[in-house]
């Protein structure tokens, strides 16, 4: 449950005043949401017993018929400079344009927000090179045959790859001022990839990074999704800290290969996490081995217990071992992508039983 829900369940109401929908005219505010249960604030345009309470009954009844288990509903009156507002001569198609305006960005602001029911799992690495990107596409494309509804920040703005690993060749649209994420696999994808050109270098500093990476939450149109991973920039910087910063909610996959050093230098990540109170849920440990096709013999090349030594280190569970490979996807196929894996291939299977922990790590 989240506020974009409440607000379309309650948009039919009209208002008597204004013969406007009551959403429209953001009379519903301070929409919190815990669980099952929903408060707001009801903003009447009239002083009217009758009308506040066929309001009361059809506020419930609408958000009852979305799952909303308990309902609380706060009314007051409104004030004379939200009248006014309201009333201002230009108060047609141009005020009714920016109200509009502001109300979806509310919305979309709300997403940040705990109470907005979206589940954030940051994707992070010590270093590059480890598989990190590979692991969130495949869980990705995973949680929704799973069923949930998910969507990708390719966060990884000096390396963004998400777009070409999963076959992506379309731009994001822009409808109504909202940018629509390109959708893959069933997976909702925004990337700095989509607004870069021939694949230019990214020269911008810090600061014009970390507001690309807001708008991504502000400016993009993620409809109903449950949970959207962040695939983040190998190692501590500062795209990594602004998304531990401005979600500290978001949960936290850690990616190492088992060689020793790579899970020393992840050990960085994960410390990072820890210190700023994100919840680490797992250890994925890549590049595993290699399996010989023939006798199934596994070989160990990068070592072994990198992924149980860093998992133990941060008191946390080794999610998924995952063999050497690559997807094997013909060219000619509709649905090509060079990373990732089909849900009936072996790999494919390892990720859904990923994707299983990980959603059972969401409901504890």
């Amino acid at each position: 449950m989240n506020r974009d829900q409440v607000l379309r369940a309650l948009s039919h109401l009209e208002d008597p005043t204004y013969r406007k929908s009551v959403v429209e005219l953001n009379l519903i505010r301070d929409v919190m949401i815990k669980d099952s249960r929903v408060s707001l604030t009801f903003v009447l345009t009239a002083d009217d017993e009758t009308r506040k309470t066929k309001f009361q009954s059809k506020t419930v009844e609408a958000l009852q018929a979305i799952g909303v288990e308990d309902v609380h509903i706060r009314f007051r009156m409104i004030s004379d400079a939200e009248k006014a507002d309201i009333e201002k001569p230009a108060a047609t198609d141009g005020h009714h344009t920016r109200m509009q305006s502001e109300i979806r960005q509310n919305v979309a602001a709300s997403i940040l927000s705990p109470e907005s029911g979206i589940e954030f799992i940051a994707v992070a690495s010590g270093k590059g090179g480890v598989g990190k990107s590979t692991v969130a596409v495949n869980l990705a494309a995973a949680l929704v045959r799973q069923g949930k509804k998910v969507g990708v920040i390719d966060a990884d703005i000096y390396g963004f790859s998400v777009p070409d690993m999963m076959g992506i060749e379309e731009k994001p649209e822009l409808v109504d001022k909202r940018i629509i994420p390109v959708e893959r696999f069933g997976v909702k994808v925004i990337s700095m990839g989509f607004f870069v050109e021939d694949n230019a270098p990214i020269i911008w500093r810090g600061p014009m990074l970390g507001k690309m990476l807001r708008n991504f939450y502000t400016e993009v149109d993620w409809g109903d999704v449950e949970i959207i991973l962040l695939d983040l920039p190998p190692g501590t910087g500062d795209i990594a800290l602004d998304v531990h910063q401005t979600i500290p909610h978001s949960k936290e996959i850690i990616v190492t290969t088992p060689h020793a050093t790579a899970a020393f230098v992840a050990a960085r990540a994960g410390a990072m996490a820890v210190q700023t109170n994100h919840e680490i849920i797992g250890v994925v440990e890549n590049m595993s081995y290699i399996e010989c096709p023939h006798c199934n013999e596994k070989q160990y090349v990068f070592g072994r217990g990198g992924g149980g030594k860093l998992a133990e280190q941060l008191h946390t569970e080794l999610l998924a071992q995952f063999p050497l490979g690559a997807a094997d996807n013909a060219l000619s196929e509709p649905d090509y992508s060079p990373s990732v894996y089909k849900g009936d291939s072996p790999m494919g299977q390892l990720y859904n039983e990923l994707a299983g922990r990980v959603i059972d790590k969401l409901h504890k």
